[in-house]
């Protein structure tokens, strides 16, 4: 017999476990539970957007719940006109739940996108990184890897996702002693001064802005740009993964690259 639980049910098993309620976040994210849904959920679709491909995928899956990283709402308000409207129209019609965790998965000790993809890279993390008011969001560690042969890891990662690998210079013979990770948009102002002061030599992040490769190259950094979408593929399906042994609710990624 298959079992049905509400999205209100599984939403407060999420709010527990990510810590919903005391982690900050911007206020477009509003995690947790955005969309509930009238038939209960029986299969979870997890995907890093939600957009309208993703929603169709969800349904393709014969999904009853889409939990994704970046919800509906990063656009402020806004009228329900429209391929906006079209979107949210998509979810209600589809009776589709969405929930969504942006910094509550980022900074997570487990299920987090940046210590994850530390583990996907055979690095080890033993400290936090890129702090936002009283949470790290990012993870730094130490190493005695060749940093030509960690890009190489890198790259192998992002592939699969749709991602070619760019990064700063990085000279022959360079050893990556002190690393950083930050999913998404971690080349920021406060990442790259945290990096200097803590003496990390080798960045991973998702994207940057182009300043951050300047100012990178004079500090002696290098900076691996491996993609905003590839580098948060990983909560969401740790996410589904853990409900998958918590609830028994079977589940789909849907894949829909960005190309940034």
């Amino acid at each position: 017999m298959l079992l049905v639980h509400t999205a209100r049910d599984i939403a407060d098993r999420l709010d527990a476990e990510l810590a919903t309620a005391t982690t900050p976040d911007y206020p477009p994210a509003l995690n947790g539970l955005q969309v509930d849904n009238r038939r209960g959920v029986t299969r979870v679709a997890a995907a890093v957007d939600c957009s309208a491909r993703t929603i169709a995928g969800a349904r393709a899956a014969g999904a009853d719940l889409l939990l994704v990283h970046h919800g509906l709402f990063w656009g402020g308000l806004q009228r329900l006109t429209g391929a906006y409207g079209e979107r949210v129209r998509a979810v209600l019609d589809a009776d589709l739940a969405l929930y969504a965790a942006h910094l509550p998965l980022d900074c997570h000790p487990r299920h987090g996108n940046s210590v994850l993809l530390a583990h996907e890279l055979g690095l080890v993390p033993t400290a936090g990184f890129a702090r936002y008011q009283h949470i790290e969001c990012g993870v730094r560690g130490e190493s005695e890897v060749a940093t030509q042969a960690l890009l190489e890891r890198v790259a192998s990662f992002c592939a699969p996702w749709g991602h070619t690998l760019r990064h700063t210079p990085a000279a022959s013979g360079r050893i990556t002693r002190r690393w950083a990770i930050c999913s998404g948009a971690g080349a920021s102002a406060e990442s790259v001064r945290e990096c200097v002061a803590l003496g990390i030599d080798t960045l991973i992040v998702g994207e940057g802005p182009h300043w951050s490769a300047v100012d990178a190259e004079e500090h002696g950094l290098v900076i691996a740009y491996a993609g905003h979408y590839a580098t948060e593929t990983l909560g969401v399906r740790a996410v589904a993964q853990w409900l998958e042994q918590t609830l028994g609710l079977p589940w789909t990624f849907i894949h829909v690259p960005t190309g940034h």
